[in-house]
């Protein structure tokens, strides 16, 4: 029984070290401004395109939190991306962003569909993948930033084309 105990505080200890390799310092969770809620279209998407998007549109708002993934409480990337997948889905990802990556199909980037995964390298390590967002259309994707909680950006801006790793399909 105390070997149990052990696991399970070590599990506890260890599993806010397991989400994205981001900054903790701009939280969004501050309270000093919201961010905006976009509206997307998801009338021309179907199936589980459609379903995926449409939770993950929920997540909008939620503040950034390390190691968390509490839709409207606070989540950070990957945390988000196990919790849309997990509701919409049942399928258990890993918790994340670089094990995510290694989980995933491989997609070109010209062959992007909503509900994919885009994989960047945003720490130190130009080459290292850290962060994680959801398609949502074939240029836009949602995500949990360390300053403005979750987000749509656009994987056209500078910022995301230069920390761009790649695509990815959940089978």
């Amino acid at each position: 029984m105390k070997l149990i105990t052990r696991l399970s505080v070590l599990v506890i200890l260890i599993l806010p070290l397991t989400g994205c390799h981001t900054s903790k310092k701009g939280s969004a969770g501050s309270g000093k401004s919201h961010p905006k809620v976009e509206t997307v279209n998801v009338k021309n998407l179907k199936g589980e395109e459609r379903k995926i998007v449409e939770e993950a549109l929920t997540w909008q708002g939620t503040p950034y939190k390390y190691g968390a993934s509490n839709k409207g409480k606070g989540t950070d990337c990957s945390g988000m991306v196990v919790g849309v997948f997990s509701k919409v889905t049942d399928k258990k990802l890993p918790r994340n962003s670089r094990e995510q990556a290694d989980y995933c199909r491989p997609v070109k980037k010209k062959s992007i569909r909503p509900g994919d995964l885009v994989f960047f390298a945003t720490g130190k390590d130009p080459k290292r993948i850290s962060h994680v967002g959801i398609m949502i259309d074939d240029t836009r994707f949602i995500h949990a930033s360390t300053k403005k909680g979750v987000i749509i950006s656009e994987l056209t801006t500078p910022y995301y084309e230069r920390t761009f790793i790649k695509c990815g399909r959940v089978p």
